[in-house]
């Protein structure tokens, strides 16, 4: 009953649901792709693959096909006669994904359509799907469950904001929980809140965050230097990267920025927005504060940017570059109220970084982060001049800040090897040819 009022339901909202998709693409200069959503992979795109065994991955978007990163690279060393196939919702996650070497293929995740499901497990056929952290819906889930294909959660999470609507609708997850043939959360609470919405307990095992195993160094003074020289940005500049930026905090950077700036010479600002569209935004708010800028696609090979301008960061897929060529870091998406973003980024290249009370998407990593002492949290936008000032003053705060961050990636590592363990238990004895529909 529940999958026939749900499949009513989605043929009456196709067409609302297509012309929001219209208006996205317009708006933030997407390609359609109504073919990808539709269940309908061009053949050329799909010869990547192969006549191969397929490793199906969706991540929603940029922040988790980042996450799911360790997992990629330990799955192509493992199963190098697999194709990866990775999926998305967003333009800018199918591109961050189609650059990784290990992926074969990177396409958008169907509408939850019954006949684009059906159309893209067919055309994909996939032996296994993991779908990373929560994404959860009734007729994806439920056409791999009928077809046989192990379908597996991967680094999931339920952040405190979205528990209470989860239980709400548990009515709703429950019959998708249960075609999971197992269920990876990040920590005790993940696997209680999961439990709760109806996820069968023998299927739900605490496996860690992947967040926690991307590759950690400390960035050598010559390639730090040799980054800077690639971007631009003058070698003894001190700068401060402030990533991940939405709406609502560039002007408090921009603001504490242009203070420090009064009072501290050779300040540098990478300003990297979260959304590569919101680009003309944030030059705006940069030209009305008198700020020179120049946009990363328009560098100059001939012209070394000056301290007290601003690099705008306009593409995507440069962020830990970026972050190894910086003395400090602000990490955005937390003065807004939006959850926060990855704090480990910064963490895993050793520099201090500063970020917002907001971090209820991530709060198994801003416990780490202030166990450890790896970052400063502040709780109002006038404290980011106050902290970054403390930094900018003081090599040893720096120092110490990065060495905690480098010995918080070194403690809690081993997340991929957990996953992996419950991966190999369904990869295992499946034929070396992908198999038929």
């Amino acid at each position: 009953m529940f999958y026939l009022a749900y499949n009513i339901l989605s043929i009456l909202l196709i067409i609302p649901v297509c012309f929001f998709n219209i208006y996205r693409s317009v708006r933030l200069g997407w390609p359609l792709a109504f073919a990808e959503r539709f269940g309908f992979i061009p053949a050329a795109k799909l010869a990547k693959r192969g006549n191969r065994p397929v490793i199906w991955l969706h991540a929603v978007s940029v922040g988790e096909v980042i996450a799911s990163r360790p997992l990629l690279k330990t799955l192509r060393s493992r199963y190098p006669g697999h194709a990866l196939v990775v999926s998305s919702t967003t333009e800018t996650g199918i591109s961050t994904a189609a650059g990784f070497p290990e992926v074969d293929l990177s396409l958008y995740f169907p509408f939850d359509f019954l006949p684009s499901v059906r159309a893209i497990l067919r055309s994909v056929k996939p032996s296994i799907i993991i779908i990373m952290e929560t994404e959860i819906w009734p007729n994806f889930s439920r056409e791999a469950a009928r077809k046989g294909i192990p379908l597996l959660l991967a680094n999931g999470r339920i952040s405190d904001r979205s528990f209470k609507r989860y239980l709400e609708f548990s009515w709703f997850f429950r019959p998708a929980l249960n075609c999971f043939s197992a269920i990876c959360m990040q920590s005790e609470t993940g696997r209680e809140r999961i439990v709760a919405i109806g996820a069968d307990p023998e299927k739900v095992r605490i496996s860690g965050n992947l967040k926690n195993d991307i590759p950690s160094r400390l960035v050598s003074e010559e390639e730090r230097r040799m980054l800077r020289t690639h971007y631009s940005i003058p070698e003894d500049c001190c700068v401060l990267t402030a990533a991940s930026t939405r709406d609502g905090e560039e002007q408090h950077i921009i603001s504490a920025y242009m203070e420090l700036s009064a009072e501290i010479s050779d300040l540098f600002l990478v300003l990297v927005p979260r959304h590569p569209e919101r680009t003309g935004e944030v030059a705006a708010l940069l030209q009305n504060a008198g700020l020179r800028y120049q946009k990363r696609t328009a560098l100059q090979n001939n012209r070394l940017l000056q301290s007290g301008e601003v690099l705008l960061v306009d593409t995507i897929g440069e962020m830990m570059n970026l972050y190894a060529l910086s003395d400090i870091a602000f990490v955005g998406g937390s003065l807004a109220p939006l959850g926060g973003h990855n704090l480990l980024e910064p963490a895993s290249v050793g520099i201090p970084f500063v970020f917002g009370p907001n971090m209820a998407n991530f709060r198994e990593i801003e416990t780490l982060v202030l166990q450890y002492g790896a970052g400063i949290q502040i709780h109002t936008p006038e404290e980011l001049a106050v902290s970054w000032r403390a930094l900018i003053t003081s090599s040893e705060l720096r120092r110490v800040l990065g060495q905690n961050g480098l010995k918080l990636m070194r403690d809690n590592g081993g997340a991929t090897e957990r996953h992996m363990e419950v991966i190999a238990g369904y990869i295992a004895g499946q034929p070396e040819m992908a198999a038929g529909s």
